[in-house]
């Protein structure tokens, strides 16, 4: 589609009266980490937590859910990769446009492309975490066979064994999951979420 046949139209409600009726302010939680350092366990118990007992209005974004239909034509090539991200992060700005809480959980390994979801929203509506823990752990907890799989070289291009990591410069948060309990994950996040008055 050329450019020129695309215009924006305005609304008329904006991302602030969205906000106003929610109780808390709308921002994207990015979740990164290597594969089986503890993302999915740790966005699940955050949405949990923010739902019953914030009652903040929250969706959760997940890697492999969102590969099993949004990006389901996506493989894992590094320019594969940045087109999910690419479209993670615009579906994740559409949600903070209606007010929400996002959180992402993805591996996400390239700063370029997190750094491009970053830029999507306003500065203090992006908070990156950082799931961290040593591909040692990562690998000996393996949940799905994965590790094994690409240590085999029946999976090419897997992130930590083939395809580099890049771990964040300056994260918002950090969870050393290989050291902290789930409760203790989580609780560094909503402390971090309630420090910047998200909740």
């Amino acid at each position: 589609m050329e450019k020129n046949l695309v215009f924006y139209h305005p609304h008329r409600v904006k991302k602030e009266d969205r906000s106003s009726i929610k109780g808390h302010r709308p921002c994207i939680i990015w979740l990164t980490g290597l594969p089986a350092s503890g993302k999915s366990t740790i966005a699940n118990e955050l949405e949990h937590r923010l739902n019953r007992i914030y009652k903040a209005h929250t969706y959760l974004l997940d890697g492999d859910n969102i590969r099993k239909g949004l990006n389901k034509d996506l493989g894992f090539s590094k320019k594969d990769r940045e087109e999910n991200i690419r479209r993670i992060g615009e579906v994740a700005r559409l949600f903070v446009d209606a007010g929400l809480i996002v959180i992402a959980a993805f591996v996400s390994p390239y700063r370029k492309d997190r750094n491009f979801v970053r830029g999507l929203v306003e500065e203090d509506e992006f908070v990156e975490v950082y799931v961290k823990c040593p591909l040692e752990v990562c690998e000996e907890r393996d949940p799905k066979g994965l590790y094994k799989k690409a240590r085999s070289g029946e999976i090419k291009n897997f992130t930590g064994v083939s395809d580099p990591y890049e771990e964040p410069v300056n994260p918002e948060v950090v969870v050393e999951t290989h050291r902290m309990g789930l409760d203790e994950c989580v609780d560094r996040i909503v402390n971090f979420l309630k420090r910047r008055r998200i909740i």
